[in-house]
């Protein structure tokens, strides 16, 4: 590998040209469009471009530091590598690093080939069967769709504790790439793809993202991006309060994004859902994840490097939240106005297959192109010889959603036992949910640990082969009541993530059993933790 060299010798100064204004409005000026914006053929299609490319851009740039940083700023004493060549080193070693891209990239293939009405049905129908690996709330939605469930309570948090991750926020940055400047009609989409895997914060993580996208199309002007894509997400929300939040703070401390950011974490940094975050530094939550793409953006002033350098900066999911900065930026600059820095490196991989697809970002180029000239017209566009006329939308704030209402997280206890017969636990509240995972004791080969590494990085499921079709039937009783009967498959992509929970019972004591029907010798059920909650918020023991 080259010798790192810092980014900040290849900052540039971007221009920030102002909204077009409407004469017959008396609103303030952030606020003001004009009710149509038109765009070259040429100038559409490169910044969608710009958009992908961005997000690809912006994905490598925090792959070493992913997960790297919870909880804490990745300070400008550590540089952040990037060089020719860079793009492709990752393309190899880590092909599972650009999930951003390719499950993205699936619902493009969706659209593409059922067309631009197509039911969320069939959209999960497609998504369940996908070959890839997934994770927290997009593994959680292909079990529940497996298992017979239907959108959008594949999604909804009481069947998918993931519900608040930030899942959809990855995988939503299509949506605005093809509704350019029709806001509504692209959170109308995000609402048939993203309640397939999340409901509440976690769906409306992809919502603001997908409205960050569209309005990049019509201004140039990050402030009145960030503040109109929030009036799509209902006021009274965990969610619009927390990037409301960001917003107060940028005008506080419109110099010093990590000031912004230590108030963000005072405030905002509680997982309450994610069984892998809970009362843990790890924080996949849609709010803060998304509230540190609102600083980048907001900080970055427009410019391309260091909007994405920012966003890389906050932590957490590093890889993500930059590619989310970076594509709204190569939306709002084009493709052509990426610097050639960033740019050079990305060429080397447009034109190759992500891995088990056979969608390339030349072919998302040309795709998204084609489905936004088609969104233009279904909404009351049109095409006029070179230019295209696309109907701006003011923001309309969508439905009203909060997951985990009078649920809060009162204990995490470390269990770290194995069953093979039948577990059983007490507690006092009104939910729990256990972490842990289906395991096979046989011997693992050791090529096939490699090949995982290569694809998953640091989260090896080695023990979830990936075409065991051997599924565990486990009886659920509680207070004596067979409550359900789940199945927990070890094949890899059908795979149940937790193998019990239950929220909102009645507030007090319970006593919960395990009992699995069809054990087998070379299979076990791994418990780490027991997680409850209660309907109160948990109080200090500490004396006042």
């Amino acid at each position: 590998m080259k010798l790192r060299t810092s980014i900040f010798k290849f900052l540039t100064v971007c221009s920030i040209a102002s909204v077009l204004i409407s004469c017959k409005t008396e609103e303030k000026p952030d606020t003001k469009v004009a009710a149509s914006h038109t765009l070259s053929h040429e100038k559409l299609k490169d910044k969608i471009m710009g958009g992908w490319a961005g997000q690809t851009i912006g994905v490598v740039y925090g792959a070493p530091v992913e997960f790297k940083y919870q909880g804490s700023i990745i300070d400008e004493y550590q540089v952040i590598p990037w060089h020719d060549h860079y793009v492709k080193y990752w393309w190899d070693k880590k092909p599972g690093l650009f999930d951003d891209i390719y499950t993205d990239l699936n619902f493009v293939n969706v659209f593409e080939k059922y067309g631009l009405n197509v039911s969320s049905d069939t959209i999960a129908a497609y998504w369940a069967n996908t070959a890839y690996h997934l994770a927290h709330a997009n593994q959680a939605s292909r079990y529940n769709i497996l298992r017979g469930i239907k959108p959008p309570l594949t999604g909804f948090w009481k069947n998918n504790p993931h519900a608040d991750d930030l899942d959809f926020q990855i995988e939503a940055d299509f949506i605005g790439l093809m509704a350019p400047g029709m806001v509504n009609k692209a959170t109308e989409i995000a609402d048939r793809v993203g309640h397939i895997m999340n409901s509440g914060d976690g769906w409306y993580g992809g919502v603001f993202v997908s409205a960050l996208y569209s309005l990049a199309f019509v201004s140039d002007d990050v402030n009145f991006i960030v503040e109109n894509s929030l009036k799509t997400i209902p006021e009274g929300t965990k969610f619009h309060d927390c990037i409301a939040d960001v917003v107060k703070w940028h005008k506080q401390y419109p110099d010093d994004w990590k000031a912004t950011w230590f108030e963000l974490q005072k405030k905002w940094n509680k997982d309450v859902g994610c069984p892998k975050g809970v009362f843990l530094s790890f924080n996949i939550d849609a709010k803060i994840n998304s509230a540190y793409v609102a600083i980048g953006l907001l900080y970055g002033k427009g410019n391309f490097t260091q909007s994405v350098d920012i966003a890389t900066r906050c932590g957490q999911d590093a890889d993500c939240n930059a590619a989310t900065a970076g594509g709204v930026l190569g939306v709002m600059h084009g493709y052509s106005g990426i610097p050639e820095f960033w740019l050079k490196p990305l060429q080397e991989v447009e034109g190759l297959n992500f891995e088990s697809t056979e969608m390339s970002l030349s072919k998302a180029y040309n795709l998204s192109y084609n489905h936004a000239l088609g969104v233009i017209q279904l909404a009351g566009g049109s095409i006029e010889g070179e230019n295209v006329v696309i109907p701006y939308e003011a923001p309309v704030p969508v439905a009203f959603e909060q997951n985990f209402e009078n649920t809060y997280p009162i204990s995490r206890d470390k269990i770290d036992i194995s069953f093979t017969d039948e577990f059983s636990f007490e507690f006092t509240g009104n939910g729990y949910i256990l972490y842990g995972n289906m395991v096979k004791r046989s011997k693992v080969d050791p090529d096939y640990i490699d090949r995982i590494s290569k694809r998953l990085g640091s989260e090896v499921f080695g023990l979830a082969e990936l075409n065991d079709p051997y599924v565990a039937e486990v009886e659920v009783y509680i207070d004596g009541v067979l409550d359900e009967t789940v199945m927990l498959p070890m094949k890899n992509t059908s795979r149940r993530l937790e193998p019990a929970w239950k929220y909102q019972l009645p507030e007090g004591e319970h006593k919960v059993m395990l009992k699995w029907l069809n054990h087998k010798p070379e299979y076990e059920i791994r418990i780490n933790d027991l997680i409850v909650y209660s309907e109160n918020p948990p109080q200090s023991s500490l004396p006042q």
